[in-house]
């Protein structure tokens, strides 16, 4: 439990840093907004033309008598447009950092040099266009693995009473976690850990995990929220991402907080 609540200080403290740092706030905040004008217009698009392009799809209901074939092109709109949202929220992070790749890594960067005791931050020796296929690639195998354990939640969903209580809980700190693997893959992939072992590294210390990213993807539910927490999460997932790999990091960090001197992290 006590790394519930350090993961849950990570995500305050990257708050706290780049509300200190207004210049690297503001930068990061573009990202997110580019990305939020992006979805905003074709979700837009969607609500528009979604109508069109289901009878486009439907022709065989052309024929049905009244009002079956508008009740049948009404559900599949909404269904289609219910998607749509669905997948906008979990694509939304991926997406913003591809597209923000150099501001966050910049971001990142300086927060490591703001915490280490010698004030470097470990730097990746691969150019631009190396780093955003590999962000790309990587992202498309976390969302491949989300979409997964999304189904397998869709299908319990439908379980009476565990599905309408128990199953929403998991599924936000499910989402967590992968949120997680997203935001740390930032300071972790520039300093050379594949995506295998990002994601061995955080089940390692899952409760960490779930307290950093479960809060934070409640609060991903709404788009435009998550435009202005992302540089905060980019920098306190920066900060646990140092915590994992066992760096030095100067002042108070949350894991010191809540845990009595001279002990360790036993963790499996």
């Amino acid at each position: 439990m006590r790394d519930l609540g350090a993961g849950f200080r990570y995500l305050l403290k990257g708050q706290r840093w780049v509300a200190r740092h207004g210049k690297q706030y503001g930068f990061g905040l573009l990202p997110g907004l580019i990305t939020l004008v992006l979805y905003a217009a074709a979700l837009v698009a969607l609500a528009l033309w979604g109508t069109d392009f289901v009878a486009w799809a439907t022709p065989f209901a052309d024929d049905w008598s009244s009002p079956w074939a508008g009740l049948f092109r009404g559900f599949l709109t909404a269904v289609l447009f219910a998607l749509g949202l669905l997948l906008s929220v979990l694509t939304f992070t991926a997406v913003t950092l591809l597209i923000g790749q150099p501001f966050y890594e910049s971001l990142s960067e300086k927060v490591d040099r703001d915490v280490s005791p010698d004030g470097t931050a470990p730097e990746s020796d691969l150019p631009l266009w190396r780093e955003l296929w590999i962000s790309a690639r990587d992202s498309l195998r976390i969302l491949a693995r989300a979409l997964v354990w999304g189904v397998l939640l869709f299908a319990l969903g439908f379980v009476p009473v565990v599905g309408q209580t128990v199953v929403p809980v998991i599924g936000f700190f499910v989402t967590g976690f992968f949120l997680t693997e997203e935001l740390t893959a930032v300071a972790l992939q520039r300093r050379g850990v594949e995506v295998r072992e990002r994601l061995v590294l955080l089940r390692s210390r899952k409760t960490l995990v779930w307290g950093f990213g479960t809060p934070l993807a409640v609060a991903f539910l709404v788009p435009f929220v998550a435009v202005f927490l992302m540089p905060g999460a980019v920098a306190g997932a920066t900060l646990m991402a140092r915590d994992l790999l066992g760096e030095e990091t100067t002042g108070n960090a949350p894991e010191e907080e809540s845990q009595a001197p001279g002990t360790e992290d036993v963790t499996p």
